[in-house]
């Protein structure tokens, strides 16, 4: 069977790709046929048009990274991040899906996947495409709100709205947290921030937002600050915003910070707490009661039960065609009418 897919085959280029499934599946092996897809831009523009490989490849064992060494990530690279489809066939010896299984897993926009049985989660017939394919930001918004030991009550920044920010205020509303102020240059995105339960929606343009942070706060400052733009003004802004002692967690997957961030006024008097927070990096802070799999699995939970909403968040959606990489290119340069592209097949 001949499908395609969207990869990065080098720098700067995006193309579709003709591949094959293989006649026969190995014995652990499921053929999934992709209904819907969505994709992760931040990171993606990263590897596709800036820094994502500059930095060399991942040491596993020194536990750093190796400049001009490799690539921290081999092209091709797969573009998209989660699709949800069907099992279509399974190899003999699988055991944890059967033909017409509804699932959603880590894959690029492809019409078909051929992947271990042991990738994937099960879904259900009636959970929406949206919210399954949430299951990433929401896993890295939920590792954010854990590492900052955000508790009931506390008031919350968080900064950069895009699919991980908007889960991040969707997890803190239920965390029972007060005030959330989202912070964003888009006003499409604080509006979406608003339906998803931000008491307060900022725009930084031509805003001292460090300031704005501690009046709504009575002076205190929010306790904690989720930073997920990776912008020098916005983390000068979080330590400037933020409470004598409170903690900022950053996200964000960068390049090198620009001058100008200053460690040296209210973060120096305030002495705020700054953590750097990852989902995917095992062992969890909280190992050995908490990794990957636990996180993943408490995310797919509230998404099955309705409590993630991925409607106002995977949007545009587009259909998989041959104008795809034209689509692709296009919206991922339109943050202000973009946040999270959905294809359908």
């Amino acid at each position: 069977m001949n499908y395609k897919r969207l990869v990065c085959p080098r720098h700067n280029v995006v193309e579709l790709e003709d591949c094959a499934a293989p006649d026969k599946l190995a014995d652990n092996q499921i053929l999934v046929r992709n209904t819907f897809g969505a994709e992760k831009h931040g990171t993606m523009e990263a590897f596709v048009r800036k820094y994502g490989n500059m930095r060399g490849a991942w040491d596993a064992e020194r536990l750093m990274h190796t400049p001009g060494k490799g690539v921290a990530w081999a092209y091709p690279i797969p573009l998209g991040n989660m699709q949800v489809g069907f099992v279509e066939q399974a190899g003999s010896a699988v055991s944890r899906y059967k033909v017409g299984d509804r699932l959603v897993c880590f894959r690029g926009f492809e019409t078909y996947s051929v992947i271990h049985e042991t990738e994937g989660w099960l879904i259900q017939k009636d959970t929406c495409w949206k919210a399954a394919t949430c299951l990433d930001p929401a896993t890295f918004a939920f590792a954010a709100l854990r590492d900052s030991n955000t508790r009931v009550g506390d008031s919350v920044a968080i900064f950069s709205l895009g699919a991980i920010g908007l889960t991040a205020v969707i997890l803190a509303k239920m965390a029972g947290c007060y005030p959330i102020i989202a912070i964003d240059l888009v006003e499409s995105r604080r509006q979406v921030a608003e339906a998803l339960g931000a008491d307060i929606t900022l725009n930084p343009a031509g805003l001292d937002v460090g300031l704005k942070l501690r009046e709504l706060t009575d002076w205190r400052g929010v306790d904690k600050v989720i930073e997920y733009s990776g912008a020098v003004p916005a983390l000068n802004a979080a330590l400037k915003g933020v409470a004598f002692g409170g903690t900022v967690a950053c996200g964000a997957f960068p390049a090198p910070y620009s001058e100008g961030l200053d460690f040296g006024g209210e973060a120096h008097m305030n002495r705020p707490n700054i953590v750097f927070t990852r989902t995917e990096s095992d062992p969890n802070r909280d190992h050995p009661n908490w990794n990957n799999v636990r996180v993943r699995e408490t995310i797919l939970r509230l998404i099955i039960k309705g409590k993630i909403n991925g409607d106002a968040i995977v949007t545009p959606v587009i259909k998989f065609s041959d104008h795809l990489v034209a689509d692709y290119e296009r919206i991922m340069a339109d943050k202000a009418h973009s946040i999270k592209m959905g294809v359908a097949y």
